[in-house]
């Protein structure tokens, strides 16, 4: 939820300190060589009530916000009133109060934009004309009344000018980010296609029957994609953060099940970095948001692959405080304490004469801070010249067990998906086939469909694009499905658009949804899960 300022109330809160101030000044007054305080006595007084009644309309603003125009106006003329009859009374001693008067102007522009800027001034002019009008020592100096009225007539002009140029730039830049959001968002669509396609196209010829010398050519392409992957998501979780579209949703782990799926995903590129990943195992339950915690593991794990190659890394979970961390440990070559603070800072990387080859930009410690400070975790790093680096995630809530802990099946087993029958359902063709072909790979009976228009199927798993063109998206063809068979099919949406605006529409339709490019791990963990939905929701049908 997002509050607009209520700049009203900031200008009647220094309308009060500016009634203290003058109270203050005007005191002060009475007791210089040659001026009396009873002299000053009214002003004092009045002023006084004037505290009093700007205290009255800051409560009136405080309870009623909102755009009130005469209420606005109103504000302006008890100022103008206020400070008018401490210049008239108080004579040339007063005149530092004209300050005021170009406060009240300039605030009000400032705050309110230039057509009470415009207002302000036209009220200021008439103010200096009565005081002039009404008092005898302004009326000897008609110059000084003259420089005055030029005074608040060209400071808001001048003014204005800078709101103009002020209100011009805004617009340009909401107008750029806009088009920025936009062609954002276009290119990671466009962008996640091919990744995704390739990813899969890869993991086939992995499934293959290949020899040496090709395997390592197929190592080879996949090595590239995964740094080109975890670029291409590093710079969409960096612009996902600017734009402030992260919100945590929390989820009760079990934070050794989590660790160890996390390695398990890691397995080829520990292996082509020549890491050997070690899991402690862990027995805890933590309430933690899965998605950002994969990412801030997994941009850890990408550093230890980069700069702790031929080493092996350590993760484990401990104790600290009331909670739990999570504790990284490589062997690499650590890292120079005057580069430790700077880290975390977006594109700043520690360079090495040896490390002219290694990949990436230098977001991934930035991305892992900026999501630890949305949970509420600490991120913190330890280093030491050639004896490694430590990152620990600190602040993990302990959480309850779920009751239905029994019921849960390991989602891992292997040959849970031979026989599976699957509905795909891809727009793009390279996709399709990348996709029909890998899941063909695995063992899967596949309905290979470009559009969802006029679809039946008797499988046992729906997989939809999100995006299937003008005519339906991948939802309405999982509901279409789903109506048709009478029952709730297990369904998957591959997207490649933003996940959190397509979550709000799945609602309590029980639909998984993974976010392109999918790594093919990803892709068979939830096919296996979905796989063992229970029978009998199956057996409603027959």
């Amino acid at each position: 939820m997002t509050f607009e300022k209520n700049t009203e109330l900031d200008q009647a809160n220094l309308r009060v300190i500016v009634s203290a101030c003058a109270i203050g000044y005007i005191s002060m007054l009475g007791f210089l060589p040659g001026h009396r305080v009873d002299a000053y006595l009214p002003i004092i007084l009045y002023y006084l009530v004037f505290l009093l009644a700007s205290i009255g309309f800051r409560f009136v603003i405080a309870h009623w916000p909102g755009h009130y125009p005469a209420r606005r106006i109103l504000g302006m003329v008890h100022d103008y009133t206020g400070t008018s009859f401490g210049l008239v009374v108080g004579a040339e001693a007063a005149l530092p109060l004209y300050a005021v008067m170009v406060w009240v102007n300039l605030g009000n522009g400032m705050r309110y934009g230039s057509r009470y800027l415009a207002i302000a001034t036209g009220l200021a002019l008439l103010a200096l004309l009565i005081v002039y009008w009404l008092t005898p020592s302004w009326q000897a100096q008609p110059f000084m009344v003259l420089m005055l009225m030029i005074t608040s007539t060209v400071i808001p002009v001048y003014a204005h000018l800078l709101l103009e140029r002020t209100r011009k730039a805004s617009e340009e830049a909401v107008a750029a980010n806009l088009e920025k959001s936009r062609f954002l968002a276009q290119a990671s669509h466009d962008l996640r296609q091919p990744i995704h396609s390739i990813g899969l196209f890869t993991a086939c010829l992995r499934e293959a029957c290949l020899g040496d010398e090709e395997r390592r050519l197929v190592d080879s392409i996949d090595r590239s994609l995964l740094n080109v992957s975890q670029l291409f998501r590093s710079i969409l979780d960096l612009y996902t953060l600017d734009n402030s579209r992260v919100l945590p949703k929390y989820q009760t782990l079990h934070l050794g099940d989590f660790l160890a799926d996390l390695v398990r995903q890691n397995v080829e590129a520990a292996r082509w970095a020549g890491v050997e990943l070690h899991l402690r195992p862990s027995s805890h339950w933590v309430r933690a948001d899965p998605a950002l915690l994969t990412t801030m593991v997994q941009n850890i794990l990408s550093n230890c692959f980069k700069y702790g190659a031929q080493r092996p890394v350590l993760i484990g979970v401990r104790k600290c405080g009331d909670g739990l961390a999570i504790v990284v440990h490589d062997q690499g070559q650590g890292i120079e304490k005057e580069h430790l603070p700077k880290v975390f800072e977006e594109f700043y990387r520690v360079r090495r004469e040896r490390d002219k080859d290694v990949e990436g930009v230098g977001l991934g410690l930035s991305i892992v801070r900026r999501l630890g400070q949305l949970m509420a975790l600490d991120v913190a790093i330890r280093s030491r010249l050639g004896h490694g680096t430590s990152v620990c995630l600190s602040g993990f809530p302990l959480a309850t067990p779920p009751r239905n802990l029994s019921l849960q099946e390991d989602v891992h087993q292997a040959g849970l998906l031979t026989g599976l029958k699957v509905c795909l359902v891809e727009d793009d063709h390279n996709v399709l086939l990348a996709t029909q072909a890998l899941l063909q790979r695995w063992g899967c009976t596949v309905q290979a469909e470009l559009t969802g228009l006029n679809l039946s199927s008797d499988c046992d798993v729906i997989i939809a694009d999100y995006d299937l063109g003008n005519h339906a998206t991948g939802i309405e063809c999982i509901d279409h499905l789903r109506q048709q068979r009478g029952w709730a099919v297990p369904a998957l949406i591959l997207s490649g658009h933003d996940i959190e605006t397509i979550q709000q529409q799945l609602r309590e339709r029980q639909i998984a949804i993974l976010s392109k490019p999918v790594r093919p791990t990803e892709l068979r963990a939830t096919l296996r899960e979905l796989g063992q939905k229970p029978l009998n929701a199956r057996t409603t049908e027959q």
